[in-house]
């Protein structure tokens, strides 16, 4: 087996607990435009939601873009409620900077920063994301040369073309010598397989499954990737 040179990374669920960085997220941004514009008593939180799914299926081609699909539906919707075009569309610009403002309030694991500092002498280190967090916002972003946000690429993952892209941008790096790490069967563990990569399944569902495929390892939780890394290259 050939030794693995290179990592890379998923953001959400992997490095931090995404759940109550979304619930603030969702509803502080929403709260924070009905204060200016008064608008959520015609359009309360669930409609926002249902009609960003809708207007994600209309653009199947940009469904990924997530900060995209909030700006669009937001100022569909506030063109709907009365505002002229132009303040629709201020409006919900501010209201996507508030989001993404929230969306960056987040708490690292504590173990994440020193593990990065000791792979990263070890290791050429990758970031892929579908979410909407810019990584070189946060302080753990130093340790990431290469970061592909793939949903604003318009190839999110499963898609293999985010996976190839930072194998490449690494070295490149062939698929056998790298390691992804990520938190969902679909969109980590079934590309980056296929691709020939071997995969650190963080099982933050705690599911237990009887077997793995060959080529993934479960994790609990992503303080228990050093020692993993240790007993494959031993």
């Amino acid at each position: 087996m050939r030794p693995i040179t290179a990592l890379t990374f998923d953001l959400d669920d992997t490095f931090w607990d995404n759940a109550p960085v979304m619930a603030r997220t969702e509803t502080g941004h929403y709260d924070w435009l009905h204060e200016r514009v008064g608008h959520a008593e015609h359009f309360p939180l669930e409609e926002y939601q249902r009609r960003r799914l809708a207007f994600a299926a209309r653009h199947p081609v940009r469904r990924g873009d997530f900060t995209w699909v909030r700006r669009e539906t937001l100022r569909e919707m506030l063109v709907e409620f009365g505002l002229e075009a132009a303040d629709a569309a201020h409006w919900a610009e501010a209201a996507i900077e508030r989001m993404l403002a929230l969306r960056h309030e987040i708490e690292v694991f504590e173990e994440v920063p020193a593990m990065l500092d000791a792979l990263g002498q070890r290791y050429r280190l990758g970031a892929i994301t579908n979410g909407n967090v810019d990584l070189t916002r946060l302080a753990i972003g130093r340790h990431f040369p290469v970061i592909i946000n793939a949903g604003e690429s318009l190839a999110p993952k499963p898609d293999a073309r985010p996976f190839l892209a930072a194998l490449a941008r690494l070295g490149p790096v062939p698929p056998s010598q790298g390691l992804h790490v990520g938190d969902s069967w679909r969109e980590d563990v079934l590309p980056a397989r296929r691709l020939g990569m071997r995969v650190a399944w963080i099982d933050k569902d705690d599911e237990r499954p009887a077997s793995l495929p060959e080529g993934v390892y479960r994790l609990g939780h992503i303080r228990e990737l050093p020692a993993l890394l240790d007993g494959l290259e031993g």
